[in-house]
């Protein structure tokens, strides 16, 4: 399906000078604003906005920010002007003369105004770059499999149209399928093929991979289609070469992210332990602070602070984790329409599961608040009720989903033999389905031969029919693997690509993938030991020092009446600072989970290891009596 777009620059609102079409308020942004976009310091924005995929207009796009700019200038002085006119302070004279009272709060605030809209127009700037860099990442991530692809579709079609459709279509691909129907899209309105490739090529934010292979393509495509099949065949071994390495730098970064998460969780627990240690003869640690939830210490404030602080280090890594794992080694479950489906898939698909296990998350907590437990504990009881059924749905269906993997290698393997040996592609699947066990596959398979059938040499080849039995079959198996190998034949078997080589390919191909998976899921599981080690680790710590520092600490400043020494009488409060210290460690084991489980699967499974920590981390500190 193809996403038209408007050039960079011009849109419909450009285009007619009018800016119909638009909504009122993007309308008075457009009549407001839109002349900044010719203005030369924003040349640089210019071409970063013909890197992105943004479907409005570059005009309306700028428009908007500087809306948007003045909006935050108006909140930003009116904030200071208030806060600055509430605070009570002594007069200020300047030689002799009494400035007014308002003066200040005033300067402060337009000084306020003007460095907000400063700061918003920069980051509408850089929104550009990231999403330019985004696209860059997954682009170049994602170019290796459309050039395997595009050699398969080589051996049965020299149309470049075809072959430019038949990737656009595949959304494996990622933004490089974007990048090809941006140049279809091109290519309709000027009538020429080459064209759109070039014009992708100037625009694409990948100028060091997508851009000089685009120019290659136009070249070899243009001396034949031997040509161009010789140098499809010798990019994508270079493009793989480049991903593996690609693969090993990200490799080498997450080794450093867990170094640095390590260091950024255990330091806090082990500062809100020194505060706790030091309050006995500091005695501005336990100065009195009043915040909006109520009056606390200062060592109150930094314990609390440390634990929100904990949490966001926590969602920030997982959240690179899953940025780092490949695009093609993702997926993603969906619920299904209507309250009945919802419940019989809620054994079996994760985000089913995330939505009925709502109910026995939301009675744990309300039912341990019935019992009188401290609110912490409210929270982090439903939290478990919630976590550990989705994370136990979620490790079964990634088992099938693996065997569904593992054993699809297998029937692309026992396809390919039958082939080989000269049978029809359905003859073909329909023996490996009736002769090959498959385990988990064989609903699949089955199935797959049944709509093949349809399409038998004597009642003819029907290719929407076919088409929609592989699609079938790939949405029925519902992994990444299936989807980009299963695709692949389907769109070189419609473009008349020579079936024993499609074979071969794909063979090659399911191999190949395989592999990375299962090579990216043996590295990435040390991380999840790092996650769990880190978690033990800092519960091992807080434990001991809970029962065995604390209590000395404790006795020691209760004889500060009749010691030398200049200690704080109440300085530790047994119950109150190893409450503390089990608040700070509980978001650690959470951060610790969220981190284990998103660099094992996903964010499913991120639930499980932090309800499994979180679970356990309760369990220690309740059985020893500590809380």
């Amino acid at each position: 399906m193809s996403h038209e777009t408007a050039a960079p620059g011009e849109g419909p609102d450009r285009a007619t000078g009018d800016a119909s079409g638009l909504s009122v308020l993007d309308r008075g942004l457009y009549a407001l604003f839109a002349r900044h976009a010719d203005a030369p310091r924003h040349d640089r924005d210019r071409h970063r906005y013909r890197s992105t995929d943004l479907r409005t207009s570059f005009d309306l796009y700028l428009a908007r920010v500087y809306g948007l700019s003045w909006l935050a200038v108006g909140v930003a002085a009116l904030g200071v002007f208030l806060v600055g006119a509430a605070v009570s302070r002594p007069p200020l004279v300047l030689g002799g003369v009494r400035i007014p009272d308002t003066l200040l709060p005033v300067v402060g605030g337009i000084l306020a105004g003007l460095v907000t809209r400063q700061a918003v127009l920069a980051l509408g700037a850089r929104y550009l770059w990231w999403h330019a860099a985004a696209r860059r990442e997954n682009i170049e991530r994602t170019l290796p499999g459309a050039v395997r692809y595009l050699h398969v579709l080589s051996s049965g079609s020299d149309d470049l149209t075809t072959m430019f459709r038949r990737v656009a279509d595949t959304d494996a691909y990622g933004e490089t399928a974007v990048a090809f129907r941006k140049a279809l899209n091109t290519a309709a309105l000027t009538g020429s093929v080459g064209e759109g490739t070039r014009r992708v090529a100037r625009d694409t934010p990948s100028r060091d991979v997508l851009a000089p292979f685009l120019m290659k393509f136009r070249e070899h495509a243009n001396q034949g289609p031997d040509a161009l099949r010789t140098y499809l065949r010798m990019e994508s071994r270079m493009l793989g070469f480049q991903q593996d390495r690609a693969r090993q730098r990200a490799e080498g970064f997450l080794q450093l992210l867990s170094e640095l998460f390590i260091v950024l969780l255990v330091l806090p627990a082990l500062l809100v332990i020194v505060l706790t240690v030091m309050s006995v003869i500091s005695p501005g640690l336990s100065a009195s602070v009043t915040t909006p939830v109520g009056e606390t210490t200062v060592r109150g404030v930094v314990v609390y602070a440390s634990a929100v602080f904990i949490l966001v280090v926590g969602a920030a890594a997982s959240g690179v984790v899953t940025d780092l794992r490949p695009p093609d080694q993702r997926i993603t479950y969906t619920r299904p329409p209507g309250l009945g489906a919802v419940l019989r898939s809620a054994t079996l698909n994760p985000a089913s599961a995330a939505a009925v296990a709502l109910v026995p998350g939301v009675g744990g907590a309300v039912s341990a608040w019935l019992l009188g437990v401290d609110p912490v504990d409210v929270v982090l009881v439903g939290y478990v009720a919630y976590a550990l059924p989705v994370g136990v749905v979620s490790i079964r269906r990634a088992r099938l989903d693996d065997a569904k993997d593992r054993e699809l290698k297998d029937f692309v393997h026992a396809v390919s033999g039958h082939v080989t040996l000269g049978r029809p592609f359905p003859q073909a699947v329909e023996l490996v389905a009736t002769q090959v066990d498959l385990g988990p596959l064989n609903p699949d398979v089955a199935d797959l031969a049944l709509n093949l059938n349809l399409t038998s040499p004597a009642a003819g080849v029907d290719e929407n029919v076919r088409t929609a039995a592989l699609d079938r079959f790939v949405a029925r198996v519902g992994t990444p693997l299936a989807e980009q190998t299963v695709g692949l034949v389907t769109g070189a078997l419609d473009a008349g690509s020579d079936t024993e080589t499609v074979f071969e390919t794909l063979q090659t191909e399911v191999g190949r993938l395989y592999h990375e998976k299962r090579a990216l899921r043996s590295a990435l599981m040390a991380y999840v030991a790092v996650g769990w080690t880190t978690a033990v680790l800092v519960v091992g710590i807080t434990v001991a020092v809970s029962l065995y520092v604390f209590d000395g600490f404790a006795q020691l400043s209760a004889l500060s009446d009749t010691s030398g020494f200049v200690l704080v009488s109440d300085a530790v409060d047994l119950e109150r600072d190893r409450f503390r210290v089990y608040v700070v460690t509980q978001a650690t084991v959470l951060a610790s989970g969220w981190f284990a489980g998103m660099a094992s699967r996903d964010r499913y499974e991120a639930l499980l290891h932090s309800g499994a920590l979180v679970a356990a981390c309760y369990l220690v500190y309740h059985g020893v009596g500590i809380v």
